[in-house]
């Protein structure tokens, strides 16, 4: 888990240190883009699309973009890890991303934005977490009419709601134009791969 943070870290730090218009050229060079995959525009750049479905977990668009996705990994990663081990949690995590960024494909078939970050790899982790630790609490930070509270809930109810979040927002985006938004099917992707392969690579193993 520590070596993945730090990876993407160093990365986002590069990505930074080139200024706007190289960043860009970055992103568009290692990141998704679904017509690519589906025929409807050409492959390029220095990998091919194939790669950038591993390549573009580690880069991110901006400081909450990434701060955001590491605080999850940090969260629920250190658990779920502690139950794979560290190799066969880095091929987990690199699979369930795999596997996002796949659903992301399919559901934006038109789609030449290009698509980065962590978010459906770490999708993947929840899902694993939802099925290790049901009766885990978490701690949320809640809003309480004009004042946030922090509040623990247990992780079967945050997240299945999470999830289910991340399905209704996707159906709902469903046949629109593809924008620089949230991509939200590759969240439902990873989540759903992170459940029904935790316990080939967690076995049986108590939490």
């Amino acid at each position: 888990m520590w070596f993945l943070i730090a990876v993407c870290a160093a990365v986002f730090l590069y990505t930074v240190s080139l200024g706007s218009p190289a960043a860009m050229d970055l992103v568009a060079a290692y990141g998704v883009i679904p017509a690519q995959f589906t025929g409807h525009a050409a492959a390029s750049g220095p990998v091919p699309p194939a790669a950038r479905l591993v390549t573009d977990l580690f880069l991110h668009g901006g400081w909450l973009h990434l701060l955001g996705n590491m605080l999850f990994l940090w969260i629920f990663g250190d658990n779920v890890e502690d139950a794979m081990g560290h190799g066969p949690f880095l091929v987990f995590y690199l699979v369930c991303g795999v596997a996002a960024n796949l659903t992301h494909v399919v559901t934006n078939p038109l789609s030449q934005v290009p698509t980065i970050g962590a978010s459906g790899a770490i999708a993947g982790v929840l899902g694993a977490y939802l099925v290790l630790y049901p009766r885990a609490r978490v701690l949320c930070l809640v809003p309480i009419w004009i004042f946030l509270q922090f509040v623990w809930v247990p992780a079967m109810l945050f997240l299945p709601l999470w999830a289910a979040f991340q399905l209704i927002a996707g159906l709902a985006a469903l046949g629109s134009p593809q924008s620089e938004g949230i991509a939200f099917w590759a969240h439902v992707g990873g989540f759903g791969t992170g459940v029904v392969l935790v316990r080939a690579f967690a076995g049986r193993r108590a939490p």
